[in-house]
């Protein structure tokens, strides 16, 4: 790691002040429910009232879609600051800020680098979608949170893990014979406290079971290269008898009980849906507890309406656009004459809210996820192959047969962003050049280095009217609708 002392914390943490200053400014604009806070923030509310979702009556159950705790975590700040458009943003807010500490913390240690880490942080914070979703009571900001979390877990735990296996190995307790499958390695806390974060998300969203899926095979193949490092001979054969089976209790089961522990108001309540379907069924199954029995059964529903949504919206798109920004989503939108609200132009005005991330990192990031496959396969970089593990759970699984006509929108892509910034800051290393290149060298990359990051910030300042409902003059919103689709 960097011997930079301080400024390894410092400078991840003034980029965070950065970010948080941006989304928690007037944090309660615009007034009311926009977009799907019409549904989470009332749940939420619901859960903090009654521990389960209720219907508008507050009487009858409600058919919910999702996993209860990311609605939780709206509810503790409807808690604390009432059920307010500052109350329930207000956890959105504080994930997608710690989000920005957590990703420089971890581009840090991915590349060695404060100066990258403060890079990764910088291009998360000024990118447009997490912005807008950061200041949105909805659930897909807790989502990538919890990956982004269980990611930077995974990479402390891999640091960990070959240090472990180097103190053996220097203090002779190498295993004899050499195709011996290696020492345990005891309890491995980052690991499970990843698989923690796995757990959170799948009980936010399930599309979290991508990840799971994704860094549990990333895992175990860390495992098969830290024991071939250390001299096993065998080293896929020693990571299945001694990694497999702890791994598969950290990202199993640990994330399964997480998952279960989340319904836990549903469980203890006796008004919530289906609570009480199973009761009085007989069948193959009876000897399961019936409120177990119900619970399955409501998941079943679930899991038809995500499978079954092919209900048309103005704002859909399909995942191949999803990097080009072909069809971002309005929030939010009003049109003041002039002297309403602040307007001064005679033409009119516009206040738009628009989940668009910021072309300068979406459009790069297709040509940096190139660059990082080519560092994996030509260099075998492991880096690499971490970063497009995280790009391709959170993208590549919404093009399966079967979703093909479901209902889709951009901000689901949002787990799979900090990744895409991962992406383009080992591209930045690689225009920055190694340490020990010839000045001239160093001072070309830097400069290229810097005029992309500055690209970025103006892009996303450049865009933070139409991202953050500022009144502005209908000229100056239709000039940044750069795109026919975009409007």
């Amino acid at each position: 790691m960097p011997a930079d002392g301080p400024w390894g914390w410092a400078g991840p943490l003034l980029v965070t002040a950065f970010a948080g200053f941006l989304r928690f400014w007037q944090l309660g604009t615009p007034r009311g429910y926009i977009f799907d806070e019409v549904y989470y923030a009332k749940d939420a509310w619901s859960l903090w009232r009654h521990g389960v979702e209720l219907d508008a009556t507050g009487t009858g159950p409600a058919f919910v879609v999702h996993p209860p705790l990311g609605k939780w975590l709206i509810a503790v700040g409807e808690g604390l600051f009432g059920n307010t458009e500052v109350g329930w943003r207000v956890a959105g807010a504080m994930a997608g800020t710690l989000s920005v500490l957590v990703l420089a913390r971890a581009a840090r240690r991915l590349t060695r680098s404060t100066l990258l880490g403060c890079v990764a942080g910088l291009l998360l914070a000024c990118d447009g979608l997490e912005f807008v979703q950061s200041r949105t009571s909805m659930l897909d900001i807790f989502l990538m949170a919890f990956v982004l979390g269980a990611f930077a877990c995974l990479l402390v735990d891999r640091d960990q893990a070959r240090a472990r296996l180097a103190r053996i190995d220097a203090d002779g307790a190498r295993p004899r014979p050499p195709n011996g499958a290696g020492p345990h390695l005891g309890l491995r806390w980052w690991r499970m406290a990843a698989g923690l974060c796995l757990g959170a998300g799948l009980a936010t969203k399930w599309s979290s079971a991508y990840y799971l899926v994704g860094f549990g095979l990333l895992a175990f193949a860390w495992d098969v290269g830290a024991r071939r490092t250390a001299g096993v001979r065998r080293p896929f054969t020693a990571a299945l008898h001694r990694d497999l089976p702890p791994l598969a209790g950290a990202l199993a089961a640990l994330p399964a009980a997480v998952y279960l522990l989340a319904w836990s108001g549903w469980f203890a309540t006796s008004n919530g849906w289906d609570r009480h379907w199973a009761e009085g069924r007989s069948g193959a199954f009876a000897y399961v507890p019936a409120a177990l029995r119900s619970w399955w059964h409501y998941h079943a529903e679930i899991l038809h309406f995500h499978t079954t949504l092919t209900a048309g919206h103005p704002y859909q798109s399909h995942p191949i656009g999803w990097l080009l920004l072909v069809r971002p989503v309005l929030y939010f939108f009003t049109s003041p004459k002039y002297g309403e609200q602040g307007c001064g132009s005679g033409a009119g005005c516009v206040r738009e809210v628009i989940a668009l991330g910021t072309p300068a990192i979406w459009w790069t990031s297709i040509a940096a996820l190139v660059a990082t496959l080519w560092l994996w396969v030509a260099h075998r970089d492991w880096r690499a192959a971490a970063v497009l593990t995280g790009a391709t759970a959170g993208i590549l699984p919404w093009f399966r047969d079967d979703l093909h006509h479901r209902t889709m929108f951009l901000f689901y892509a949002l787990p799979a962003l900090p990744f895409l910034v991962l992406a383009l800051t080992l591209a930045v290393g690689l225009v920055l050049g190694p340490a020990d290149a010839v000045p001239r060298r160093r001072w070309c990359g830097a400069a290229a280095a810097a005029a992309y990051v500055v690209l970025v910030v103006v892009n996303f300042f450049g865009l933070l009217p139409i991202l953050g409902a500022t009144v502005i003059p209908y000229t100056s919103w239709h000039a940044r609708m750069w795109f026919g689709t975009w409007i």
